[in-house]
């Protein structure tokens, strides 16, 4: 997996401290660009992004439309906006009509993000209770990229897993500790 670019995590119900875990054990030089959709109400301001920084100790910030995406930085969607990324890999924020009743919703940041990196993306869907995410993650594997499913068995909301895999055989089924490895190990790998 040394030719990773860049990791899209998408999650619903459970996703908040699934996101501390799998994140969790990033190390301090960890340089690939992390973009993540959890389900948030749209109606109110966000506070994921700064839980997030306080809990893992890393840069992560709200995306903003335009961005370039950075090296290093972990990014979260707006609530209220779909997120993607353009071909000149920078983030775009739309309020196109919600997917699986969801805004921003995971389907639309894996498409975009699968059409941007190809086969350098790696794609992980974690806890949900609907099923955004699973044509997503099987649009990434049928573009060259590399998918990862949490393991229902350990997925604190197990439908969007499920869904995942009805639809595709992911590289990896892996509980939350070892999304946390692979992720941990992911630039390591390419020494």
């Amino acid at each position: 997996m040394n030719d990773v670019r860049a990791v899209v995590i998408g999650a619903s119900a459970g996703g908040v401290q699934a996101l501390f875990q799998v994140l969790g054990s990033l190390p301090a030089a960890f340089v690939t660009p992390v973009l993540c959709v959890l389900h948030l109400p749209d109606d109110r301001h966000s506070q994921l992004a700064e839980v997030l920084e306080r809990r893992l100790h890393r840069p992560v910030r709200e995306a903003c439309d335009k961005e370039a995406i950075a090296p290093g930085q972990i990014y979260v969607a707006t609530p209220g906006y779909h997120l993607s990324v353009e071909q000149d890999l920078r983030l775009s924020l739309s309020q196109e009509e919600p997917v699986h009743f969801s805004r921003p919703a995971i389907d639309f940041l894996f498409t975009s993000a699968a059409d941007a990196f190809g086969e350098g993306l790696l794609g992980i869907l974690l806890t949900g209770a609907n099923e955004d995410g699973a044509q997503g993650l099987a649009y990434i594997k049928n573009s060259g990229g590399r998918t990862v499913v949490q393991d229902p068995r350990d997925a604190q909301v197990a439908l969007m897993p499920e869904a995942a895999l009805a639809l595709h055989q992911p590289d990896h089924i892996l509980s939350l500790s070892g999304i946390e490895q692979l992720l941990a190990n992911l630039e390591s790998s390419a020494c």
